[in-house]
Protein backbone atom coordinates (compact mmCIF):
# COMPACT_ATOMS: atom_id res chain seq x y z
CA UNK A 1 0.00 0.00 0.00
CA UNK A 2 3.06 2.22 0.59
CA UNK A 3 6.45 2.00 -1.26
CA UNK A 4 8.84 0.85 1.03
CA UNK A 5 11.15 2.78 3.41
CA UNK A 6 13.43 0.84 5.86
CA UNK A 7 13.73 0.19 9.26
CA UNK A 8 12.06 -2.93 11.91
CA UNK A 9 9.18 -3.04 14.73
CA UNK A 10 7.47 -5.19 17.28
CA UNK A 11 3.72 -5.58 17.85
CA UNK A 12 1.16 -7.39 19.61
CA UNK A 13 -2.13 -9.34 20.38
CA UNK A 14 -4.09 -10.18 23.33
CA UNK A 15 -6.80 -12.30 25.01
CA UNK A 16 -10.53 -11.23 25.88
CA UNK A 17 -11.39 -13.27 29.00
CA UNK A 18 -9.52 -10.90 31.81
CA UNK A 19 -9.90 -9.54 34.98
CA UNK A 20 -8.12 -6.71 36.10
CA UNK A 21 -7.12 -4.42 39.00
CA UNK A 22 -5.58 -1.87 40.22
CA UNK A 23 -5.80 -1.78 44.33
CA UNK A 24 -9.48 -2.29 43.42
CA UNK A 25 -10.65 -5.39 40.73
CA UNK A 26 -12.25 -4.27 37.47
CA UNK A 27 -13.81 -7.40 35.87
CA UNK A 28 -14.08 -8.34 32.11
CA UNK A 29 -14.75 -11.77 31.83
CA UNK A 30 -12.05 -14.82 33.01
CA UNK A 31 -11.44 -17.78 30.28
CA UNK A 32 -12.44 -20.42 32.53
CA UNK A 33 -10.84 -23.20 30.48
CA UNK A 34 -7.32 -22.57 31.34
CA UNK A 35 -5.12 -24.37 30.07
CA UNK A 36 -2.77 -26.68 32.22
CA UNK A 37 0.12 -29.11 31.20
CA UNK A 38 0.73 -32.32 32.73
CA UNK A 39 3.08 -31.36 35.55
CA UNK A 40 0.43 -28.60 36.18
CA UNK A 41 1.92 -25.59 35.30
CA UNK A 42 -0.31 -23.14 34.25
CA UNK A 43 0.69 -21.63 30.21
CA UNK A 44 0.40 -18.16 30.24
CA UNK A 45 1.12 -15.71 26.38
CA UNK A 46 2.24 -12.11 26.81
CA UNK A 47 2.53 -10.81 22.95
CA UNK A 48 4.27 -7.41 22.88
CA UNK A 49 4.92 -4.48 20.80
CA UNK A 50 7.07 -0.97 20.59
CA UNK A 51 7.34 1.45 18.76
CA UNK A 52 4.73 1.16 15.85
CA UNK A 53 4.55 5.01 15.42
CA UNK A 54 1.44 5.10 13.85
CA UNK A 55 3.40 2.78 10.92
CA UNK A 56 -0.40 1.40 9.71
CA UNK A 57 0.36 1.22 6.02
CA UNK A 58 4.03 1.43 5.80
CA UNK A 59 5.81 -1.73 4.28
CA UNK A 60 9.92 -2.48 4.96
CA UNK A 61 12.43 -4.65 4.22
CA UNK A 62 14.20 -6.47 6.42
CA UNK A 63 16.51 -9.75 5.09
CA UNK A 64 15.31 -8.49 1.65
CA UNK A 65 11.65 -9.30 2.30
CA UNK A 66 9.10 -7.13 3.06
CA UNK A 67 7.95 -6.56 6.70
CA UNK A 68 5.18 -4.64 8.99
CA UNK A 69 2.27 -2.67 7.68
CA UNK A 70 -0.69 -3.22 10.58
CA UNK A 71 -3.12 -5.56 8.56
CA UNK A 72 0.23 -8.26 8.59
CA UNK A 73 1.05 -7.59 11.98
CA UNK A 74 -2.55 -7.91 13.08
CA UNK A 75 -2.85 -11.56 11.34
CA UNK A 76 0.23 -12.45 13.06
CA UNK A 77 -1.40 -12.00 16.24
CA UNK A 78 -4.11 -13.35 15.62
CA UNK A 79 -2.33 -16.47 14.83
CA UNK A 80 -0.28 -16.43 17.74
CA UNK A 81 -3.11 -15.78 20.16
CA UNK A 82 -4.95 -18.52 19.07
CA UNK A 83 -2.29 -21.15 20.03
CA UNK A 84 -3.09 -19.91 23.44
CA UNK A 85 -6.24 -18.57 25.07
CA UNK A 86 -4.52 -17.13 27.85
CA UNK A 87 -2.90 -14.71 25.66
CA UNK A 88 -2.88 -11.01 26.70
CA UNK A 89 -1.48 -8.14 24.15
CA UNK A 90 0.88 -5.62 25.85
CA UNK A 91 2.57 -2.33 24.44
CA UNK A 92 5.24 -0.79 25.62
CA UNK A 93 4.66 2.74 24.16
CA UNK A 94 5.54 5.13 21.46
CA UNK A 95 2.42 3.21 19.31
CA UNK A 96 1.59 7.30 18.00
CA UNK A 97 3.71 9.82 17.30
CA UNK A 98 6.17 10.62 14.46
CA UNK A 99 3.07 9.07 13.14
CA UNK A 100 2.35 8.05 8.97
CA UNK A 101 -0.28 10.58 7.40
CA UNK A 102 -2.55 8.32 7.56
CA UNK A 103 -2.49 8.16 11.41
CA UNK A 104 -1.17 11.90 12.23
CA UNK A 105 -3.41 13.68 9.91
CA UNK A 106 -6.49 12.49 11.85
CA UNK A 107 -4.62 12.80 15.41
CA UNK A 108 -3.68 9.33 15.62
CA UNK A 109 -6.96 7.81 16.38
CA UNK A 110 -6.68 5.51 13.62
CA UNK A 111 -3.59 3.89 15.73
CA UNK A 112 -5.55 3.67 18.69
CA UNK A 113 -8.44 2.27 16.85
CA UNK A 114 -6.86 -0.28 15.01
CA UNK A 115 -5.08 -1.31 18.36
CA UNK A 116 -8.58 -1.53 19.73
CA UNK A 117 -9.88 -3.80 17.26
CA UNK A 118 -7.10 -6.13 17.43
CA UNK A 119 -7.64 -6.23 21.06
CA UNK A 120 -5.00 -4.59 22.98
CA UNK A 121 -5.13 -5.08 26.91
CA UNK A 122 -2.56 -3.04 28.22
CA UNK A 123 -0.08 -0.26 27.02
CA UNK A 124 2.03 2.43 28.38
CA UNK A 125 2.93 5.75 27.48
CA UNK A 126 6.38 6.68 25.68
CA UNK A 127 7.83 10.04 25.13
CA UNK A 128 6.39 9.85 21.98
CA UNK A 129 2.86 9.91 23.28
CA UNK A 130 4.03 12.95 24.85
CA UNK A 131 4.50 15.27 21.96
CA UNK A 132 1.14 16.85 21.37
CA UNK A 133 1.34 17.85 25.44
CA UNK A 134 -0.20 15.75 28.43
CA UNK A 135 -4.32 16.92 27.34
CA UNK A 136 -3.97 15.24 23.82
CA UNK A 137 -2.18 12.07 25.17
CA UNK A 138 -4.97 11.95 27.82
CA UNK A 139 -7.78 12.53 25.06
CA UNK A 140 -6.39 9.44 23.15
CA UNK A 141 -6.40 7.05 25.76
CA UNK A 142 -9.94 8.43 27.25
CA UNK A 143 -11.69 9.43 24.94
CA UNK A 144 -12.75 13.35 24.43
CA UNK A 145 -13.21 15.74 21.66
CA UNK A 146 -10.63 17.45 19.03
CA UNK A 147 -11.75 20.12 17.42
CA UNK A 148 -9.82 18.95 13.04
CA UNK A 149 -11.92 15.20 14.31
CA UNK A 150 -14.96 15.94 16.63
CA UNK A 151 -15.15 12.98 19.75
CA UNK A 152 -13.14 10.47 19.68
CA UNK A 153 -14.25 7.23 21.92
CA UNK A 154 -10.10 6.73 22.86
CA UNK A 155 -8.56 3.31 24.07
CA UNK A 156 -10.20 0.53 24.97
CA UNK A 157 -8.02 -0.68 26.98
CA UNK A 158 -6.38 0.65 30.09
CA UNK A 159 -2.75 2.83 30.27
CA UNK A 160 -0.21 2.58 33.53
CA UNK A 161 2.44 4.46 34.14
CA UNK A 162 4.17 4.40 37.39
CA UNK A 163 6.59 7.59 37.43
CA UNK A 164 4.68 10.29 35.68
CA UNK A 165 3.41 12.22 38.15
CA UNK A 166 0.53 14.90 38.43
CA UNK A 167 2.15 17.74 40.27
CA UNK A 168 -0.75 18.92 42.14
CA UNK A 169 -1.72 15.82 43.22
CA UNK A 170 1.15 14.59 43.84
CA UNK A 171 -0.11 11.22 42.42
CA UNK A 172 0.61 9.43 39.43
CA UNK A 173 -1.08 10.88 36.29
CA UNK A 174 -1.77 7.66 35.24
CA UNK A 175 -2.66 4.24 37.43
CA UNK A 176 0.83 2.67 38.27
CA UNK A 177 0.15 -0.80 37.58
CA UNK A 178 -2.64 -3.26 36.77
CA UNK A 179 -3.11 -6.55 38.22
CA UNK A 180 -5.08 -9.22 35.75
CA UNK A 181 -6.46 -12.20 37.12
CA UNK A 182 -6.15 -15.81 34.84
CA UNK A 183 -7.97 -18.28 37.14
CA UNK A 184 -7.18 -17.31 40.26
CA UNK A 185 -3.05 -16.43 38.94
CA UNK A 186 -2.70 -12.13 39.58
CA UNK A 187 -0.14 -11.15 37.10
CA UNK A 188 0.94 -7.41 37.86
CA UNK A 189 2.15 -5.11 35.32
CA UNK A 190 3.37 -1.94 36.16
CA UNK A 191 4.15 0.68 33.11
CA UNK A 192 7.24 3.79 33.14
CA UNK A 193 8.46 5.75 30.38
CA UNK A 194 11.90 7.40 29.85
CA UNK A 195 12.38 9.93 33.02
CA UNK A 196 14.22 11.79 29.78
CA UNK A 197 11.36 12.81 28.32
CA UNK A 198 11.19 16.40 29.05
CA UNK A 199 14.25 16.19 26.77
CA UNK A 200 12.76 15.24 23.94
CA UNK A 201 9.21 16.87 23.62
CA UNK A 202 7.73 20.46 23.87
CA UNK A 203 8.21 21.61 27.75
CA UNK A 204 4.77 24.27 27.22
CA UNK A 205 3.10 20.21 26.67
CA UNK A 206 3.58 18.78 29.86
CA UNK A 207 3.82 21.47 32.27
CA UNK A 208 1.76 20.24 35.35
CA UNK A 209 3.94 16.82 35.34
CA UNK A 210 6.95 15.48 36.38
CA UNK A 211 8.90 12.07 35.74
CA UNK A 212 10.87 10.53 38.11
CA UNK A 213 13.30 7.90 38.58
CA UNK A 214 11.69 4.87 36.87
CA UNK A 215 13.37 2.41 38.99
CA UNK A 216 12.49 3.69 42.57
CA UNK A 217 9.16 3.94 40.70
CA UNK A 218 8.73 0.46 39.97
CA UNK A 219 10.15 -0.63 43.13
CA UNK A 220 7.28 1.39 44.85
CA UNK A 221 4.52 -0.41 42.85
CA UNK A 222 6.35 -3.96 43.39
CA UNK A 223 6.29 -3.27 47.02
CA UNK A 224 2.43 -2.35 46.82
CA UNK A 225 1.64 -5.72 44.47
CA UNK A 226 4.03 -7.68 46.87
CA UNK A 227 1.49 -7.35 49.96
CA UNK A 228 -1.40 -7.95 47.48
CA UNK A 229 0.05 -11.40 46.99
CA UNK A 230 1.33 -10.87 43.60
CA UNK A 231 4.87 -12.41 42.54
CA UNK A 232 4.29 -12.66 38.67
CA UNK A 233 5.25 -9.04 37.93
CA UNK A 234 5.64 -7.67 34.63
CA UNK A 235 7.37 -4.16 33.60
CA UNK A 236 6.12 -2.55 30.07
CA UNK A 237 9.22 -0.16 29.96
CA UNK A 238 9.84 2.18 27.60
CA UNK A 239 13.42 1.93 27.69
CA UNK A 240 15.97 0.85 25.91
CA UNK A 241 17.75 -2.02 25.37
CA UNK A 242 19.83 -4.07 22.48
CA UNK A 243 22.01 -7.03 21.15
CA UNK A 244 23.91 -6.76 18.09
CA UNK A 245 23.32 -10.52 17.64
CA UNK A 246 20.68 -12.73 18.90
CA UNK A 247 23.80 -14.30 21.36
CA UNK A 248 25.40 -10.67 22.03
CA UNK A 249 26.13 -8.91 25.30
CA UNK A 250 22.99 -6.85 26.40
CA UNK A 251 23.17 -2.92 26.64
CA UNK A 252 20.93 0.06 27.13
CA UNK A 253 18.76 1.82 30.09
CA UNK A 254 16.60 -1.58 30.47
CA UNK A 255 20.31 -3.39 31.41
CA UNK A 256 20.95 -0.91 34.38
CA UNK A 257 17.55 -1.10 35.54
CA UNK A 258 16.90 -5.03 35.52
CA UNK A 259 19.90 -4.91 38.14
CA UNK A 260 18.41 -2.82 40.64
CA UNK A 261 14.88 -3.50 40.63
CA UNK A 262 13.44 -5.85 42.75
CA UNK A 263 14.12 -9.31 42.58
CA UNK A 264 10.16 -10.26 42.17
CA UNK A 265 9.76 -8.68 38.55
CA UNK A 266 9.86 -11.66 36.27
CA UNK A 267 10.09 -9.83 32.77
CA UNK A 268 11.25 -6.38 31.00
CA UNK A 269 9.56 -5.58 28.01
CA UNK A 270 11.86 -2.36 26.26
CA UNK A 271 11.54 -0.05 23.86
CA UNK A 272 12.48 3.57 22.38
CA UNK A 273 15.97 2.23 20.72
CA UNK A 274 13.62 0.36 18.28
CA UNK A 275 16.01 -2.68 17.99
CA UNK A 276 16.55 -6.35 19.49
CA UNK A 277 16.73 -7.64 22.69
CA UNK A 278 15.88 -11.11 23.98
CA UNK A 279 17.95 -12.35 26.98
CA UNK A 280 18.33 -12.73 30.74
CA UNK A 281 19.64 -10.36 33.29
CA UNK A 282 19.78 -10.95 36.85
CA UNK A 283 17.08 -13.75 36.50
CA UNK A 284 14.76 -10.94 34.65
CA UNK A 285 13.79 -11.58 31.14
CA UNK A 286 14.23 -8.33 28.50
CA UNK A 287 12.51 -8.04 25.51
CA UNK A 288 12.32 -5.49 22.65
CA UNK A 289 10.75 -6.19 19.13
CA UNK A 290 12.47 -3.43 16.71
CA UNK A 291 10.23 -1.36 15.75
CA UNK A 292 7.59 -0.06 13.30
CA UNK A 293 5.58 -3.22 13.53
CA UNK A 294 7.77 -5.37 11.59
CA UNK A 295 7.97 -8.14 14.90
CA UNK A 296 6.60 -8.60 18.05
CA UNK A 297 7.68 -10.26 20.68
CA UNK A 298 6.12 -13.37 22.27
CA UNK A 299 6.19 -14.54 25.96
CA UNK A 300 5.72 -18.02 27.18
CA UNK A 301 5.73 -18.55 30.93
CA UNK A 302 5.07 -21.17 32.79
CA UNK A 303 3.10 -20.31 36.51
CA UNK A 304 3.10 -22.78 39.33
CA UNK A 305 -1.21 -22.54 40.74
CA UNK A 306 0.08 -22.95 44.05
CA UNK A 307 2.95 -20.59 44.61
CA UNK A 308 1.08 -18.20 41.81
CA UNK A 309 5.21 -17.43 40.64
CA UNK A 310 6.59 -17.85 37.50
CA UNK A 311 8.53 -20.80 37.46
CA UNK A 312 9.34 -20.53 33.59
CA UNK A 313 9.89 -17.57 30.98
CA UNK A 314 11.37 -17.74 27.63
CA UNK A 315 10.55 -15.74 24.53
CA UNK A 316 10.82 -15.42 20.75
CA UNK A 317 11.31 -12.32 18.33
CA UNK A 318 8.57 -13.00 15.59
CA UNK A 319 9.64 -10.91 12.14
CA UNK A 320 6.18 -9.95 10.55
CA UNK A 321 7.61 -10.98 7.33
CA UNK A 322 4.37 -10.46 4.92
CA UNK A 323 4.85 -13.65 2.23
CA UNK A 324 4.56 -15.75 5.17
CA UNK A 325 1.02 -14.79 5.61
CA UNK A 326 -2.59 -13.20 4.56
CA UNK A 327 -3.31 -9.93 5.97
CA UNK A 328 -5.94 -9.55 8.30
CA UNK A 329 -8.91 -8.78 6.18
CA UNK A 330 -10.74 -6.27 9.00
CA UNK A 331 -7.54 -4.56 9.29
CA UNK A 332 -6.89 -4.14 5.75
CA UNK A 333 -9.84 -2.52 5.33
CA UNK A 334 -9.75 -0.55 8.08
CA UNK A 335 -6.70 1.27 6.84
CA UNK A 336 -7.88 1.19 3.78
CA UNK A 337 -10.94 3.58 4.64
CA UNK A 338 -8.52 6.04 6.30
CA UNK A 339 -6.28 6.43 3.77
CA UNK A 340 -9.12 7.29 1.62
CA UNK A 341 -10.35 10.21 4.17
CA UNK A 342 -6.59 11.69 3.57
CA UNK A 343 -5.60 10.84 -0.19
CA UNK A 344 -6.60 13.92 -2.16
CA UNK A 345 -4.37 15.74 0.57
CA UNK A 346 -1.29 13.20 0.67
CA UNK A 347 -1.43 12.03 -2.89
CA UNK A 348 -0.58 15.26 -4.43
CA UNK A 349 2.74 15.06 -5.92
CA UNK A 350 5.66 17.90 -5.72
CA UNK A 351 8.74 16.31 -7.73
CA UNK A 352 10.54 13.41 -8.79
CA UNK A 353 13.75 12.14 -6.81
CA UNK A 354 16.75 10.96 -9.22
CA UNK A 355 17.68 8.34 -7.03
CA UNK A 356 16.98 7.29 -3.72
CA UNK A 357 18.22 9.89 -0.66
CA UNK A 358 18.99 8.22 2.64
CA UNK A 359 18.69 9.65 6.22
CA UNK A 360 21.82 7.44 7.15
CA UNK A 361 24.44 9.00 8.61
CA UNK A 362 27.91 8.72 7.60
CA UNK A 363 31.18 7.96 9.88
CA UNK A 364 31.39 11.48 9.92
CA UNK A 365 27.63 12.31 10.84
CA UNK A 366 25.83 13.61 7.76
CA UNK A 367 23.18 11.96 6.04
CA UNK A 368 22.33 12.87 2.05
CA UNK A 369 19.02 13.55 3.31
CA UNK A 370 19.67 15.58 6.16
CA UNK A 371 21.25 18.05 3.96
CA UNK A 372 18.49 18.12 1.85
CA UNK A 373 16.04 19.23 4.38
CA UNK A 374 18.54 21.37 6.37
CA UNK A 375 18.93 23.38 3.05
CA UNK A 376 15.48 23.82 2.66
CA UNK A 377 14.90 25.45 6.08
CA UNK A 378 17.87 27.50 5.63
CA UNK A 379 16.92 28.89 1.89
CA UNK A 380 12.99 29.55 2.78
CA UNK A 381 13.82 31.24 6.21
CA UNK A 382 17.02 33.17 4.61
CA UNK A 383 19.12 32.37 7.55
CA UNK A 384 22.92 32.03 7.60
CA UNK A 385 22.89 28.47 8.96
CA UNK A 386 20.19 25.96 9.43
CA UNK A 387 20.61 22.74 12.27
CA UNK A 388 18.25 19.73 12.03
CA UNK A 389 17.82 17.18 14.67
CA UNK A 390 18.18 13.87 13.52
CA UNK A 391 14.94 12.37 15.36
CA UNK A 392 12.95 14.65 13.39
CA UNK A 393 13.84 12.61 10.50
CA UNK A 394 12.25 9.46 10.38
CA UNK A 395 12.62 7.90 6.92
CA UNK A 396 14.32 7.68 3.65
CA UNK A 397 13.43 9.61 0.21
CA UNK A 398 12.68 6.69 -2.51
CA UNK A 399 13.73 7.13 -5.85
CA UNK A 400 10.48 8.13 -8.33
CA UNK A 401 7.91 10.31 -7.80
CA UNK A 402 7.40 12.46 -4.44
CA UNK A 403 3.90 12.89 -3.27
CA UNK A 404 3.18 14.33 0.28
CA UNK A 405 2.57 11.18 2.00
CA UNK A 406 6.42 10.59 1.30
CA UNK A 407 7.50 14.14 2.82
CA UNK A 408 5.07 13.88 5.99
CA UNK A 409 6.22 10.21 6.39
CA UNK A 410 9.82 11.88 6.73
CA UNK A 411 8.98 14.65 8.36
CA UNK A 412 5.76 13.98 10.54
CA UNK A 413 6.09 16.36 13.27
CA UNK A 414 4.54 19.51 11.83
CA UNK A 415 7.04 22.08 13.59
CA UNK A 416 7.17 25.72 13.07
CA UNK A 417 10.81 26.96 11.91
CA UNK A 418 12.30 29.84 14.52
CA UNK A 419 14.85 31.93 13.29
CA UNK A 420 17.07 33.57 15.78
CA UNK A 421 20.47 34.90 16.18
CA UNK A 422 23.77 33.43 17.44
CA UNK A 423 27.25 34.50 17.78
CA UNK A 424 29.79 32.37 16.58
CA UNK A 425 30.89 31.24 19.67
CA UNK A 426 27.65 29.83 20.42
CA UNK A 427 27.31 28.13 17.61
CA UNK A 428 30.69 26.16 18.34
CA UNK A 429 28.97 25.92 21.82
CA UNK A 430 26.04 24.27 19.87
CA UNK A 431 27.78 22.01 17.61
CA UNK A 432 30.04 20.58 21.08
CA UNK A 433 26.23 19.93 22.65
CA UNK A 434 26.09 16.68 20.00
CA UNK A 435 27.81 14.91 22.44
CA UNK A 436 25.73 14.11 25.72
CA UNK A 437 26.47 11.60 28.40
CA UNK A 438 25.60 8.60 26.85
CA UNK A 439 24.45 9.32 23.87
CA UNK A 440 25.43 11.46 20.51
CA UNK A 441 22.96 13.40 18.46
CA UNK A 442 24.25 14.86 15.07
CA UNK A 443 22.96 17.77 13.89
CA UNK A 444 22.14 18.09 10.52
CA UNK A 445 23.98 21.82 8.87
CA UNK A 446 23.55 24.12 6.30
CA UNK A 447 25.33 27.12 5.20
CA UNK A 448 28.43 26.07 7.54
CA UNK A 449 31.17 23.41 7.31
CA UNK A 450 33.11 21.80 10.84
CA UNK A 451 35.71 19.17 11.47
CA UNK A 452 35.31 17.40 14.60
CA UNK A 453 38.03 15.09 16.62
CA UNK A 454 36.60 11.69 18.08
CA UNK A 455 39.66 11.76 20.92
CA UNK A 456 38.89 15.23 22.25
CA UNK A 457 36.75 15.00 25.15
CA UNK A 458 32.64 16.67 24.96
CA UNK A 459 32.32 20.36 24.44
CA UNK A 460 35.85 20.53 22.94
CA UNK A 461 35.58 18.07 19.81
CA UNK A 462 34.69 20.45 17.71
CA UNK A 463 36.72 22.82 15.74
CA UNK A 464 37.36 24.51 11.79
CA UNK A 465 33.92 25.83 11.43
CA UNK A 466 33.72 27.93 8.60
CA UNK A 467 30.79 29.26 6.06
CA UNK A 468 30.51 26.86 2.98
CA UNK A 469 32.24 29.17 1.15
CA UNK A 470 35.54 28.84 3.52
CA UNK A 471 35.08 31.93 5.67
CA UNK A 472 36.17 30.71 8.98
CA UNK A 473 33.26 32.07 11.83
CA UNK A 474 33.90 34.82 14.21
CA UNK A 475 33.87 33.56 17.56
CA UNK A 476 32.33 37.06 18.31
CA UNK A 477 30.04 38.15 15.10
CA UNK A 478 26.01 37.73 14.84
CA UNK A 479 24.95 35.34 12.66
CA UNK A 480 21.33 34.44 12.03
CA UNK A 481 20.54 30.50 12.59
CA UNK A 482 17.46 28.29 11.40
CA UNK A 483 15.85 25.32 13.68
CA UNK A 484 12.55 24.07 14.59
CA UNK A 485 10.75 24.53 17.62
CA UNK A 486 11.21 21.82 19.36
CA UNK A 487 15.09 22.82 19.04
CA UNK A 488 14.71 26.30 19.80
CA UNK A 489 13.26 25.34 23.13
CA UNK A 490 16.51 23.58 24.09
CA UNK A 491 15.00 20.15 22.86
CA UNK A 492 17.50 17.17 22.78
CA UNK A 493 19.18 19.39 25.53
CA UNK A 494 20.61 21.57 22.78
CA UNK A 495 20.21 24.35 25.67
CA UNK A 496 22.75 26.80 23.84
CA UNK A 497 19.60 27.71 21.24
CA UNK A 498 17.70 28.91 24.55
CA UNK A 499 19.87 32.00 24.34
CA UNK A 500 19.21 32.97 20.74
CA UNK A 501 18.02 36.50 20.25
CA UNK A 502 15.75 38.05 17.93
CA UNK A 503 13.83 35.23 17.44
CA UNK A 504 11.27 35.06 14.03
CA UNK A 505 8.38 32.60 13.96
CA UNK A 506 7.80 30.98 10.72
CA UNK A 507 6.19 28.22 8.27
CA UNK A 508 5.48 24.64 9.65
CA UNK A 509 8.56 22.49 8.04
CA UNK A 510 6.54 20.11 6.47
CA UNK A 511 5.25 23.24 4.30
CA UNK A 512 8.87 24.62 4.09
CA UNK A 513 10.23 21.12 2.51
CA UNK A 514 6.91 20.59 0.09
CA UNK A 515 8.18 24.36 -1.01
CA UNK A 516 11.88 23.81 -1.60
CA UNK A 517 11.26 20.26 -3.32
CA UNK A 518 8.24 21.89 -5.98
CA UNK A 519 11.27 24.75 -7.10
CA UNK A 520 14.59 22.19 -7.45
CA UNK A 521 15.28 21.54 -10.78
CA UNK A 522 13.83 18.06 -11.78
CA UNK A 523 14.27 15.41 -11.24
CA UNK A 524 16.30 16.16 -7.99
CA UNK A 525 19.30 14.53 -5.72
CA UNK A 526 21.21 15.12 -2.92
CA UNK A 527 24.36 13.74 -1.15
CA UNK A 528 26.53 13.77 1.43
CA UNK A 529 28.98 16.78 0.42
CA UNK A 530 31.68 16.28 3.45
CA UNK A 531 30.03 19.35 5.28
CA UNK A 532 31.35 17.00 8.45
CA UNK A 533 34.78 15.78 8.79
CA UNK A 534 35.56 13.68 11.44
CA UNK A 535 39.47 13.07 12.26
CA UNK A 536 41.17 10.30 14.49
Amino acid sequence: MKKAVTALVLTTTLAAGIVMASGEPETSGVPNNTEITKNRFIQVQLLGVNDLHGQLNITRKFNQRDVGSVEYLAAYLRQKKAENKNTLLVHAGDMVGASAPVSSLLQDEPTITVLNTIGFDLGTPGNHEFDQGVKEMMRLIHGGFHSKTGFFDGAQFPYICANVIDIKTRKPLLPPYKIIRLNGISIGFIGIVLNETPTMVNLKGIKGVKFIDEVKAINKSVAQLKKQGVKAIVILAHNDGRQSTPNGAATGEIVKMAKRVDDEVDVMFAGHSHTYLNTEVDGKLLVQAYSYGTAFSAVNLEIDPVTKDIVNKKAEIVITYQDAIKPDKEIKDMVEMYEAEVASYVKEVVGTAANDISSNRNENGESALGNLIADSQRKVMNSDFSFMNPGGIRADLHKGEVTIEDLLTIQPFKRKLVKMTLTGGQIRSLLNQQWQPGKVRMLQVSGLKYTWDGTKPAGSKVYGVFSTDGTAIDPKARYTVTVNDYLADGGDNFTVLLKGTKRVIGPVDIDVFKTYVKQLKQPFTSSSEGRIKKIH
